[in-house]
């Protein structure tokens, strides 16, 4: 094995010792499951599902009295990494004084003690090493798992502590202009959805609370199926699922992975564009997208909507369809039974292009926010490919 990154930051030459984690670190252990479930107390308690991207979020609580007593074995300490053994393996995150008192449960491991930078570490434990390692190692029951004898077992690679120090810092930096985009998304998502709250009429009135100024007339109600009309996908769907990224055009579902792979197929495509877009929905869960590009889809379990007038702004008539709250209750073709008969309320052309194009600029806004993010999460794992061996 080739004991040298292949990207390495100046003067350091020397090749990289493999380290079993277990000889270099004083504690692995994991907790266990509180006697009290009812989720009171003042104290932390930390699962496998509040690790989100490296942070740890909301959590459940537990009393002092297992902290100190029942749990005390695994009370958590700054700068304990937790790593997941159990369910979603691999989850990592940094114990910080702020989430303290905390304690944790038997999918999480608990690294402490060890002789390593911080961040290094954390950020080895997420790199292709750890995950081949996992792929290779897991015991398979009920859930997937590894013992806490294997995470002992698990080599890392490792230089001079003064290089470990540089590398930990540039992915901390990394991570923290990762998490600012995040943030940054999350708030314009947040805004467009402060804004439909408010520039569409909530149940009971026929006018928004924010509009345009010179606006004042009521808005109409309207069916769903006055507004769009449907196409079965039956000649779109794709004859070979052998896609590959090179391909130019698109296979679509209406859920949420939205563009499944692309294909060389050059019959069947549906030409949509900027100016004969379409709403692909799925006739089951009634989950929906806008598509502005030509593609292809995967299957018939969904329709294809566009406006039955051209009058109509179609941007806005997406907006108001996405703004419809229904949960599906049975596994049943949704469209022409239910949806169709919903009814929403539109105003005139020129309010429907005003707020259309609002809408539009938003989520504009939006995509390019979450290109960024999506390329700063690419670096970072070309990264973690070149810095570590």
């Amino acid at each position: 094995m080739n004991n040298v990154p292949q990207i390495r930051f100046k003067g350091f030459t020397d090749a990289w010792e493999q380290r079993k984690l277990g000889e270099h670190v004083s504690l692995i252990t994991k907790g266990t499951t509180p006697k009290n479930k009812s989720g009171e107390g003042t104290v932390n308690f930390i699962k496998v599902e509040n690790i989100i991207n490296g942070k740890i979020l909301t959590t459940t609580k537990i009393s002092e009295e297992e902290n100190e007593n029942y749990l005390k074995r695994s009370k958590l300490k700054e700068h304990d990494i937790l790593f997941s053994i159990a369910g979603t393996l691999g989850r990592t995150a940094i114990v910080n004084k702020s989430v303290l008192p905390a304690n944790t449960n038997q999918a999480l491991a608990i690294i402490r003690g060890y002789n390593f930078d911080t961040y290094f570490l954390l950020t080895s434990l997420s790199g292709q090493i750890v995950i081949e390692y996992i792929r290779k190692n897991p015991t398979v029951g009920a859930q997937p798992n590894l013992s806490l004898e294997q995470i002992a077992t698990l080599k890392i690679g490792s230089p001079k502590v003064e290089e470990q120090i540089l590398i930990g810092s540039f992915f901390k930096q990394l991570d923290n202009l990762i998490t600012l985009h995040k943030r940054k998304l999350d708030r314009l998502k947040e805004l467009k959805k402060g804004y439909l709250q408010q520039m569409f009429p909530q149940v009971g009135e026929s006018v928004p609370q924010v509009r345009f100024a010179k606006f004042t007339d009521s808005w109409k109600e309207r069916k769903l199926e006055e507004i769009l009309k449907y196409e079965q996908p039956t000649k779109y769907i794709v004859e070979s699922t052998d896609y590959d990224n090179s391909y130019e055009t698109p296979v679509l579902t209406a859920g949420q992975s939205f563009v499944l792979g692309y294909t060389n197929e050059t019959n069947g495509i549906y030409n949509a564009s900027s100016d004969n877009a379409v709403i692909i929905f799925d006739d089951f869960t009634t989950s929906s997208h806008y598509v502005d590009f030509s593609f292809k889809v995967k299957s018939s379990a969904m329709k294809l909507l566009t406006l039955k007038y051209n009058n109509d702004d179609f941007y806005f008539i997406y907006n108001a369809f996405k703004n419809i709250t229904y949960i599906p209750q049975n596994h049943e073709r949704h469209w022409i039974s239910k949806f169709s008969e919903f009814k929403i309320f539109i105003p005139n052309t020129n309010e429907q292009k005003k707020l259309g194009n609002f809408f539009l600029n938003i989520d504009e806004q939006i995509t390019i926010q979450q290109q960024k993010l999506d390329k700063l999460k690419q670096l970072k794992s070309a990264y973690l490919q070149k810095m570590f061996i």
